[in-house]
């Protein structure tokens, strides 16, 4: 039976349903909500049959079958990795038991991410038997292929290596009779469709320009081709993973890299440029200028992430281009799914696509209201958020969209009391954020959501002068916070970068004082930190040093010291914190290997803000569920590793040993 549409009330005897409306309909609005619980039972019911079967049944009973088969890990991750997969998969990979391919589909299943196994013994330079020539594996490199020298010491390594005794289970060793390397990709690779290429100069005659947005140098990244339906048979080969593309590899392979639906494109004047037009180049810097720039055709360094338009034409009006670089998480801004994060309950929605501005609509919505982004444009404007008392705002990038405000100046927001600001999936250049005090704003809350304001050395990205604000920082990257004492900085799976631990990450106003309380989980903050008033801090690395001569009194310094706590968390040696719980380093202990290795503290490196392999296991394994500290502590790194290791014995062969490395 159905009861849709107030199936129950309309069971009951007129006579009740007429008294009913003459009290004003108390007894339909006690039906409605028996009948919402009714629903829910009838969804259990209908789900019951389906929850049998590992295709279709709930998330939740996913482990529960998977015990039956005897196929779980130490660690429950389905908010990240799903053990569908690997559920679904078992008995397959019992049938293979032994083989490469059900090792490398146990990889990708288990973790989540994209895997490649070796068998190392047939690397190995040896001695031929003459009556088993192998031909491929010859002693000495061809020095003319350059393809194997290429993918040396990679996962595609071809060539023949010489005996290495060393365990590689511990990391150390490789190449090895009984070894199998298992090779994970950490790092994903992210789109960019038809976003305005960066003009080197704004003199018209100069034909360079670079493929990021902001100007920067960025590695250009290949687009993965999905693999083949039935992936035990078949091993992972180099254009099924996401990797950076280098110049000999994109001019031996361009037809594979280069046009609509692949890893790049460039487009003028709404015109796809033809691969017939495109070279590739070194584009590294001479002096003033860049080497070899082309003179009739559209010059791309992969390496440098460079264009050169062709010499003999003018320069283009409107250069756009589709790309791909590395990252490790989906923080800052980008085209992944980010619908989750918007306000659903605001209106109106007023939608802006260049050549519109930005400002047009944030003037027509000073109410409140949505101001949506639709296409990845670069917005040059000198702009302005103000919002009426209890006003609720959101300045979004639709989603998997990632514009770029490119400021003249600051970007000052206010509001009347109780005013709320959203900023969600930007990039915001050319200026910070400015919340001054005066007597007309009265803004309760600025929040920002998976946007990038790219650190500076010279200024901070976030100025609050005014009192009584609470800012939140939810995935975001973002340069130093300057808060006045009396507001609130709220940071989660964030980083925060001064762009050296010496520099200042929060402060106040005029950075020798104790800015506004602070409260930081799951984060990594880079600079030093002089707040008020730590409430919280958890699973964070706190990147900071005080120099002999500075003015502050230690790295990371909390004036009440008797409210908060800092909970499995790295704290820089003479911080002055609440009291601490499980942090690093312990009392006692050397502060010197406990201090975090990252794989790159430059903003705009694919690595930026990992943490090393050769990191202190008490950092890679200190946070409160026995992941790393820091911004990727969400992705659950480690845990996964673990419960690889301990899938992989089961499917390994008598005698075999395996030893998991990352390929990025």
């Amino acid at each position: 039976m159905s009861l849709d549409n107030g199936g129950l009330y309309t069971l009951l005897p007129a006579i009740y349903r007429i008294r009913d409306a003459e009290q004003g309909y108390p007894l339909r609005a006690l039906l409605s909500i028996i009948e919402e619980q009714v629903a829910v039972v009838q969804a259990d019911l209908a789900q019951l049959y389906d929850d049998q079967f590992i295709e279709t049944c709930a998330e939740w009973a996913v482990p529960y079958i998977g015990d039956l088969v005897g196929a779980r890990g130490l660690y429950e991750l389905s908010d990240i990795v799903s053990q569908r997969p690997q559920v679904a998969n078992t008995l397959a990979y019992r049938r293979r038991k032994g083989t490469v391919g059900v090792v490398e589909q146990l990889a990708r299943d288990v973790t989540g991410w994209r895997a490649r196994a070796v068998e190392y013994f047939p690397l190995l330079t040896t001695t031929q038997y003459m009556n088993h020539v192998r031909p491929d594996n010859k002693g000495t490199a061809g020095l003319h292929a350059w393809v194997p020298l290429e993918r040396v010491d990679s996962p595609f390594d071809t060539i023949p290596h010489t005996a290495d005794v060393r365990r590689i289970e511990s990391g150390r060793g490789s190449h090895n009779i009984p070894n199998v390397g298992v090779f994970l990709w950490r790092l994903n690779s992210y789109s960019l469709q038809m976003s305005p290429a960066a003009g080197v100069n704004p003199s018209p005659a100069d034909h360079r320009f670079r493929f990021n947005p902001l100007g920067t140098a960025t590695p250009l990244w290949s687009k993965p081709v999905p693999e083949p339906e039935n992936r035990i048979t078949h091993i992972v080969e180099p254009h099924n993973v996401p990797e950076r593309i280098s110049r000999r590899a994109l001019h031996e392979r361009l037809a594979e890299l280069y046009g609509p639906g692949k890893s790049m494109l460039l487009n003028v004047g709404g015109v796809d440029v033809p691969i017939t037009q495109i070279v590739v180049g070194d584009l590294s810097d001479r002096g003033t200028e860049w080497a070899h720039q082309p003179e009739s055709r559209y010059c791309i360094d992969p390496e440098l992430g460079r264009i050169a338009t062709p010499g003999n034409q003018p320069v283009p009006a409107d250069l756009r281009i589709t790309y791909h670089y590395g990252f490790g998480a989906d923080i800052g801004g980008g085209e992944y799914d980010r619908a989750g994060s918007f306000n659903t309950d605001l209106d109106p929605v007023l939608q802006v696509a260049a050549p519109e501005t930005i400002q047009s609509a944030l003037s027509a919505c000073t109410a409140g209201g949505v101001v949506e982004i639709t296409d990845n444009s670069r917005y040059p404007e000198t702009a302005a958020i103000s919002v009426d008392a209890g006003g609720r705002l959101e300045l979004r990038g639709s989603d998997e969209r990632r514009p770029v405000l490119a400021l003249a100046g600051p970007l000052k927001i206010t509001g009347g009391e109780g005013a709320e600001v959203t900023l969600n999936g930007l990039v915001i250049t050319g200026g910070p954020l400015v919340v001054d005090a005066t007597a007309a704003n009265g803004l309760r809350l600025l929040r920002l959501r998976h946007c990038t304001l790219p650190p500076q050395e010279t200024e901070p990205s976030l100025i609050v002068r005014a009192p009584n604000v609470v800012v939140e920082v939810d995935r975001c990257i973002i340069g130093g916070l300057r808060v006045v004492d009396g507001s609130r900085v709220v940071i989660t799976d964030s980083i925060v970068d001064a762009t050296a631990e010496t520099r200042v990450a929060l402060a106040a106003t005029d950075d020798g004082g104790a800015g506004g309380a602070l409260r930081v989980e799951n984060s990594t903050v880079i600079g030093k930190i002089w707040t008020a008033e730590l409430d919280l801090a958890s699973n964070t690395l706190f990147l900071a040093l005080a120099d002999a001569e500075d003015i502050w009194p230690a790295p990371l310094v909390s004036e009440r010291r008797q409210a908060g706590c800092v909970r499995f968390s790295y704290v820089p040696p003479g911080s002055r914190t609440p009291r601490r719980y499980r942090c690093q380093p312990a009392s006692g202990a050397d502060p010197v290997p406990m201090r975090p290795q990252l794989d790159s503290w430059q903003y705009g490196d694919p690595e930026y803000c990992q943490l090393t392999r050769v990191c202190a296991p008490e950092i890679r394994r200190g946070a409160d569920d026995e992941g790393e500290m820091g911004v990727y502590h969400h992705l659950h790194q480690p845990q996964r590793e673990t419960n690889l290791r301990v899938r992989l014995d089961e499917y390994l062969r008598f005698g075999l040993e395996a030893g998991i490395s990352y390929a990025t």
